[in-house]
């Protein structure tokens, strides 16, 4: 028998069937980008990163204490090159994929949509949600930012993380989830 059924000590049940007209759309999600403050981070790290590594080199290069030979001196300045390039590559692509990241909280699930080449959508029914982690290292701490990480039932890690957050957007996210992760299971 298809459609609802009265079952005793239960609540009405529901299973009717479904076209693909019926289903809810991916592309009609209201998406919301992350803080400009997270890319423009994202982007001095890769630029101190690489500087650090470039400079660490050149101070090797140009160091007394030990000659070396010009084959040595001539891989390091390769080396050093080579850091430079995949520095300012990393930059270029840090640039381009944080403007591709974006989330969508609704009533019953939460979605984070990221991708350069490849668009990766992955949505979570709040049903679903175990639990929710706000993470905040040094740099996020020092420019108001947080992480939020959402753990599924019965999975040992994260399901997917959503970064760049402001730290009140991320907390009253948070909160909104775990005041109505239950709410359709338990009334």
């Amino acid at each position: 028998m298809q459609g609802t059924e009265n079952i005793p000590g239960t609540v009405n049940f529901s299973n009717t069937d479904l076209t693909s007209n019926d289903l809810p759309r991916l592309d009609s999600l209201k998406f919301e980008m992350l803080s400009p403050l997270y890319a423009k981070s994202n982007r001095y790290i890769t630029l101190f990163i690489t500087l650090f590594i470039i400079s660490i080199l050149f101070i090797v290069q140009l160091q007394h204490f030990i000659t070396l030979t010009t084959a040595v001196n001539n891989f390091v300045s390769y080396v050093i090159w080579v850091i430079a390039l995949i520095g300012f590559m990393s930059t270029l692509y840090t640039i381009v994929a944080d403007k591709r990241k974006f989330y969508a909280l609704r009533q019953q699930d939460l979605s984070y949509q990221s991708g350069v080449i490849f668009l990766k959508t992955v949505s979570q029914p709040m049903l679903r949600i175990q639990h929710v982690e706000l993470k905040r290292g040094p740099i996020d701490q020092k420019i108001g930012l947080a992480k939020l990480q959402v753990f599924s039932a019965g999975g040992a890690l994260h399901t997917f993380e959503i970064p760049g957050l402001p730290l009140e957007k991320a907390e009253s996210i948070r909160q909104f989830i775990l005041d109505h992760k239950d709410v359709n299971h338990h009334g």
